[in-house]
């Protein structure tokens, strides 16, 4: 029956276009066969709904004009997460086989820990984010992809990391040789530097040219006004595009909008497959808190998810604050997870959402500080004003829905100052406590609207 099913998908090959075949029918495996039947595997929940959907009809013509009439098929989901089935391990290999330790993230090559629960299984999908997972998917899964570059676009909360490390570990699942290389735009930075610093530029240039296959590269828009980082990623690009490498970028900020930044890095990124990943719908929110509940193990009226789900749209980091508030709670007061307590904990997210603008913020941002707003909003370079107003913009694009030109308007700046001010206290944020606790001052007095 598996040589069935390999004739049914050259037949299939041969009358659909090739990058729908290989998104849809290429990750079809053949499992098993139960007497007249065949049963297939693929890799999740949600490429088994659409093939079910799109091509079942198809498949099973093929299947009886191959097989015969009667012949009919099942498609399961695998059970790892490779998108094909678990191998059966025999007692001469059990012995040399390493089993992966529970509760560990995964290690790449170099660069930062994968989160152990961004993974593909893990991902609610819907209508806002359903071309952006199969992209990431596809790119993942296949070791020569037609398309081997993937831009991820979105506001922030929207799951570009999520879907980026999931590629991670779906290519350490499926191709455990290849070396991932997992950082931020900052990290590329502060490690080119360091290189230039050290006399070791040409051991940098070398581990990303030619010690890379994989190449996950976060914030790329925290790369604008960075001259020599933009042509030394340039060049890095060009290598890695020209040797079949793959490369998932994600930015806040599209593409073309990005300010200072070359043209010739503009066009290397460009040559990717583009995907923006837009707010959820309120089905999806519903989806994603159902999945966020289920996973913590929690019980949850369907009358508070919806409510939930209906209040809070931003992004799916305010749904998860919105469904941590309410268990929170509940636990801590022995309170029963109702409407009431939806309520409660929904109304203080929106209220404080709704009066923490760029006014307030400058406001108390200037008193903690000592200065006043118009000291700020001035063409003033001086540290004890330039230090107050990275912080304002920081939580300004933290706190609002506003955009990065929008924020650079309020504070008399071209957005590629705003990019370089929070870009400046992110940087502060890990490498000293200070900031981090003038931060959590700043944002206890907007939480608590004392102001």
């Amino acid at each position: 029956m598996e040589k069935v099913w390999q004739k049914v998908k050259g037949t299939i090959k041969e009358n659909i276009p090739s990058h729908v075949y290989k998104m849809w029918i290429e990750p079809v495996h053949f499992f098993k066969s139960t007497g007249e039947n065949i049963v297939l595997v693929c890799p999740n929940n949600f490429l088994k709904k659409r093939v079910v959907e799109n091509f079942g009809t198809l498949i099973k013509d093929e299947l009886n004009r191959v097989a015969g009439d009667g012949c009919n098929f099942l498609l399961e989901v695998s059970r790892g997460n490779s998108g094909s089935t678990r191998p059966v391990i025999r007692k001469t290999e059990a012995a040399s086989t390493q089993l992966t330790l529970p509760q560990v993230n995964a290690q790449p090559k170099n660069g930062r820990l994968l989160r152990r629960d961004f993974t593909f299984d893990q991902f609610v999908v819907g209508k806002n984010s359903d071309f952006a997972y199969m992209a990431a998917l596809s790119l993942a899964s296949q070791k020569k992809p037609s398309q081997n570059s993937l831009l991820l676009f979105s506001p922030p909360g929207m799951g570009k990391s999520h879907l980026s490390q999931a590629a991670g570990h779906q290519i350490l699942s499926v191709f455990p040789k290849e070396r991932i290389f997992y950082i931020t735009a900052e990290d590329f930075t502060n490690e080119m530097v360091m290189a230039f610093k050290g006399n070791s530029i040409d051991e940098f240039k070398k581990k990303y040219r030619s010690c890379c296959d994989v190449l996950l590269l976060e914030d790329i828009h925290m790369l604008s006004g960075r001259t020599r980082t933009q042509e030394e990623l340039a060049l890095t690009l060009d290598y890695l595009n020209e040797t079949g490498k793959k490369i998932i970028y994600s930015s806040s900020i599209q593409l073309a909008k990005i300010p200072k930044m070359s043209d010739h890095l503009k066009s290397r990124i460009a040559l990717s497959l583009i995907s923006e990943i837009d707010p959820p719908d309120f089905r999806t929110r519903v989806k994603i808190l159902r999945h966020k509940a289920r996973g913590r193990g929690l019980r949850v009226p369907s009358e508070v998810i919806e409510f939930m789900a209906s209040e809070l749209k931003q992004n799916v980091r305010i749904l998860e604050s919105g469904l941590i508030g309410v268990t929170t709670k509940s636990c801590l007061l022995g309170m029963p997870v109702d409407l009431a307590l939806a309520e409660s904990i929904v109304k203080n997210i929106i209220s404080t959402r709704k009066h923490i603008t760029i006014d307030v913020i400058k406001k108390v941002v200037s008193k903690e500080f000592g200065i006043t707003v118009q000291n700020m909003i001035s063409k003033s370079r001086k540290q004890s004003v330039t230090r107050p107003r990275q912080i304002a913009i920081f939580l300004s694009r933290r706190h609002t829905e506003q955009t990065i030109q929008s924020i650079g308007k309020n504070f008399n700046r071209y957005h590629a100052t705003v990019i370089h001010s929070i870009n400046v206290v992110e940087t502060q944020l890990k490498k000293t406590g200070e900031m981090k606790k003038q931060l959590e001052i700043i944002e206890q007095k907007l939480s608590s609207e004392n102001f």
